[in-house]
């Protein structure tokens, strides 16, 4: 989705005369920057429990050892010399994808500031399946009101539609230059990697279909009429719309 219209996923039905955007445009947005708050939430909890980050975090420590930068704040700069690399790419971003740049690196921060380290091995296993399961969540709602792709997911389809090599692949090279990168940095690339890229693409799996699901089960509890009334309910405006790509 481009910047162009916030609204611009909704079809036709979504937009009948007696319906009301605002309900729905409301929710996608709650749900957007619920998100993008948490998983700045999960790769703060994530580097307390010091047992290894992604690809991209490693990057983000490494940065800000040498650039003396808070890592939230390298967080928003590496993400910002990231869309840089778009124009090339010709990718056009959208509300997401800024508000991903600046969302994840505050809340990054305020995370760290907040959450003390814990001490006993155990408490930090824990702690990074925690962070490993809420980081899968978090990117289930951001990415379920497609309001565009985070920066460094539309470098990599970006890559992939310009050079028509697999999307694996292309992902494969990149989050390799970066571990790399951000390793020689001084970042930190614990045994915990394989945990967080495992459980994240598992959750990101499955959350979608799962918050599907549930609207679809609060759109049939809402009171559907006959078949040929659907969409006009009594339990308010905007439950029984439908969306395109949903």
């Amino acid at each position: 989705m481009s910047a162009a219209g916030l609204g611009s996923e909704e079809s036709p039905e979504g937009r009948a005369p007696g319906g009301s955007r605002g309900p729905h445009l409301a929710r996608r947005l709650l749900q957007l920057y619920a998100g993008l708050v948490l998983y700045g939430v999960s790769a703060g909890l994530q580097l307390r429990a010091g047992l290894g980050l992604a690809p991209w975090d490693v990057l983000n420590q490494g940065v800000a050892r040498h650039a003396g930068l808070s890592i939230g704040t390298a967080s928003i700069l590496i993400g910002a010399m990231v869309l840089l690399l778009w124009i090339p790419l010709r990718q056009r971003p959208g509300l997401g994808t800024v508000s991903n740049v600046l969302v994840i690196g505050l809340a990054l921060d305020a995370t760290l500031s907040l959450a003390p380290a814990p001490g006993p091995l155990w408490a930090r296993i824990a702690l990074l399946l925690f962070a490993v399961a809420l980081c899968g969540v978090a990117t289930g709602l951001y990415i379920s009101p497609r309001f565009g792709p985070g920066p460094r997911d539309g470098l990599m389809t970006g890559l992939h539609r310009r050079t028509g090599r697999s999307v694996r692949l292309v992902r494969t090279c990149i989050e390799v230059a970066v571990l790399a990168t951000g390793f020689a940095l001084g970042g930190s690339a614990g045994g915990g990697h394989g945990a967080l890229r495992a459980g994240h693409r598992a959750a990101v799996a499955v959350l979608p279909e799962v918050l599907r699901a549930a609207r679809n089960t609060v759109r049939d509890r809402g009171g559907i009429g006959s078949s040929g009334d659907r969409g006009h309910r009594s339990a308010g405006p905007g439950l029984g719309r439908k969306h395109a790509g949903r």
